[in-house]
Parts: structure tokens; C-alpha cells; sequence
């Protein structure tokens, strides 16, 4: 009697299953095929900021170098120091040099003499060949020649005194600019010169830092966006909470071919020191909107191997509309092609969607 009891249980248990499960296909069939989300198809505008990674650099920069071979004798500024223009930074010696221009202005001064004395021959001649019969002419022109040929000299010595005089101007090294010395790399007795050992690295390095240069790379769908004189907002990470204003002053006018960017430079003006070269900024910069275009979900773009695409709902069926992507922004896309604002659209196309499958679209 156990094993029959235990065989209705199960018949009834397989039954009611059965019931329950014919149940749920009937609540699933009565409310039917999942509603596809769409939207409409209408004009909008993006945000009009956008913000992205620059660089704050020095607004000159130089590395200064020995021109002659020579030894440091005095060092005149060290790491840190804000100098000049034109104030000395490095005296330098060179002991051959002192001697090249002690030989320069004796030949000179020699040269000037043997001109002055030949020019002065050459004029008594001249003067007394007025007199008919009292000079020859071949005596004139030898004379006039020999003046000539001093005069070259002169000009000879003079050159070579001039040389050798800048050279010894080299031995003294000068702020092009006025900035802070941002690095030193040598002390006095140590040898350096224009080429080989002693030229690894240079004596100093310049900075202007009262006035930055803020370089960032624009991306190609938003350089059209920007011009000269736009004002730009940025901070830094060393100063939480601070906000710094800057103005567009040059722009490359050329995409860079690896980044697809144009680089936009701003001028800082940086008198309280507060910022330094080297430091990265997190860039506002505003976007002037132009004429208003269609604004969709990014999920409604479809991009495959077929192209780039949104999904239209016409008769409640599928229907590609190629497209070309704009300017992108949290989660919108600007799109453009043979569209028209009214359309219904799906919220989340794929492939899978191709012309004339069947779709249960509900607009919101």
C-alpha cells in the first residue's frame, strides 16, 4: 500500500507542475513580445565646456654653454637665483686668448702706423706732381699701389683684433633673458668648452617663470570650436581649490598626425610664483556651440564593419539610417546625415537589427 501511495504523490506532483507551468506561458503570452525603448529624433546642443589635460612651461627657456674652450673662473649665480638681462652669470679664463689679443693690437697698431706713414708718401707725391716734369708717373702709381696694399693690411689686423676681442667676450656668459636659474651643473676650475669633454651639459639653465606658457592638445572635433582671445579656466593639483585664468594666444593651426589634436598655447601670467613649469593643469575650456544639431543616446549608434548607423522604427519595423558621429559628451552623441526631427529611433540598436525586422517600439 506504501509503494502506491507513494506513485499517486508523484503522478500529483507531475500534474500540478505541468498546471503551474502552462500558467506562466499563458501570463508570459498575454502580455506579449518585450517592448523595444525608443525616442524622438530632435535638435539639442552638447554642453558648452570641455575639460582636458595641459602643461604649464616655462615662457623661455635656455641651456647656456661655454662658446670657447676655457676654465670656469667665478661662478656669479647658483640654483635659484633670479637674475637679469644682461647680468653676469660666469666669468671664464682662458690664458691663450689674453695672449691672441696682446698679438691682435700690436699688429694693428704696427698695420696703422706703416699706413699712415705710406698714405702720408703718397699725398706729398700726389701734391708735387701738380709741378709738370717734377714727379713721374710710374713713381705716382707705385706709390699709390704700396698705400693701397697697407690700407688691406689694416683692414687685416683690424678683423683679426675684432675676432679675437669678441672672443675674449665670451669669456664672460650673460642672462639672455631676466628668470631663475633652474639648474647648475659645474664649479669654478672646472673645463668647458664648445664641443667634446666639458660639454656634456650646460653651465646653466634659464627660466622666465613670471609669465607660463599652457600648452594642451585639442582633440580635431572641437579645435573648429576655439579662437584667439577665448578665456580659459584651469587649476592644479598642488593648489586644490584654486582656479587660474588664462587667455587662447596661439594655436598651431595643424593636426598633429599621431594625436589627431591641434596644440592651443595660453600665456599665464605668473608674477606671485605660486605655479612652476612642469606642473599639469586640468584644462576648461569653453566651446562655443553653432547651430544646434541631433543630439542621440550613444547606444543608439551602431558602428560595424556595414558602416555607422542609427536603427529608425518606421511601421514598426527596422530601418538603418547611416550616419557620421560628431562631438561626444557623457553619454550623448552628436550625429549627422539624411535625418529628420520626428523620427522614432531605438534607444539600444545593435547588428542584430537589419531592415524589416519585425520591432514592438513604445516612444517615450
Amino acid at each position: 500500500m506504501n509503494r502506491i501511495h507513494i506513485v499517486y504523490t508523484a503522478i500529483g506532483l507531475l500534474l500540478a507542475g505541468c498546471a503551474a507551468s502552462e500558467k506562466q506561458e499563458d501570463k508570459t503570452a498575454a502580455a506579449g513580445p518585450a517592448v523595444t525603448e525608443t525616442f524622438v529624433l530632435k535638435k539639442d546642443t552638447l554642453s558648452s565646456g570641455l575639460q582636458l589635460p595641459g602643461e604649464l612651461i616655462a615662457f623661455q627657456q635656455v641651456d647656456l654653454y661655454a662658446k670657447v674652450s676655457s676654465f670656469v673662473k667665478e661662478l656669479k649665480a647658483d640654483l635659484g637665483t633670479e637674475v637679469k638681462e644682461g647680468q653676469l652669470l660666469v666669468v671664464l679664463e682662458a690664458p691663450e686668448i689674453s695672449s691672441q689679443l696682446v698679438a691682435a693690437e700690436s699688429r694693428l697698431r704696427s698695420q696703422e702706423a706703416v699706413y699712415a706713414a705710406s698714405k702720408a708718401t703718397y699725398d706729398r707725391l700726389l701734391e708735387t706732381s701738380k709741378t709738370p716734369g717734377t714727379v713721374s708717373k710710374n713713381e705716382l702709381d707705385q706709390a699709390e699701389a704700396r698705400k693701397n696694399s697697407d690700407l688691406a693690411q689694416l683692414d687685416a689686423a683690424k678683423a683679426i683684433y675684432k675676432e679675437v676681442t669678441t672672443m675674449k667676450n665670451y669669456l664672460e656668459i650673460r642672462a639672455p633673458f631676466s628668470g631663475i636659474i633652474t639648474a647648475r651643473n659645474v664649479n669654478p676650475g672646472a673645463f668647458v668648452g664648445p664641443a667634446g669633454r666639458g660639454s656634456e651639459q650646460p653651465l646653466f639653465t634659464l627660466q622666465e617663470q613670471k609669465k607660463l606658457r599652457l600648452t594642451v592638445s585639442v582633440p580635431e572635433a572641437y579645435a573648429g570650436f576655439l579662437k584667439p582671445g577665448d578665456a580659459v579656466k584651469f587649476g592644479v593639483r598642488s593648489l586644490p581649490g584654486e582656479e587660474f585664468t588664462a587667455k587662447v594666444s596661439r594655436m598651431a593651426g595643424v593636426l598633429d598626425v599621431r594625436l589627431r589634436s591641434e596644440k592651443i598655447e595660453m600665456d599665464v601670467y605668473n608674477n606671485d610664483k605660486k605655479l612652476l613649469p612642469g606642473m599639469v593643469a586640468e584644462v576648461k575650456l569653453p566651446i562655443g556651440q553653432n547651430d544646434s544639431a541631433y543630439i542621440v543616446p550613444k547606444t543608439a549608434v551602431v558602428t560595424s564593419a556595414e558602416g555607422i548607423f542609427l536603427v529608425r522604427s518606421v511601421d514598426n519595423k527596422a530601418q538603418r539610417v547611416e550616419v557620421r558621429k560628431g562631438r561626444e559628451q557623457n553619454n550623448k552623441v552628436e550625429v549627422f546625415g539624411n535625418l529628420e526631427a520626428g523620427g522614432i529611433y531605438v534607444v539600444k540598436a545593435g547588428e542584430e537589427l537589419r531592415d524589416g525586422t519585425p520591432l514592438n517600439t513604445a516612444a517615450k
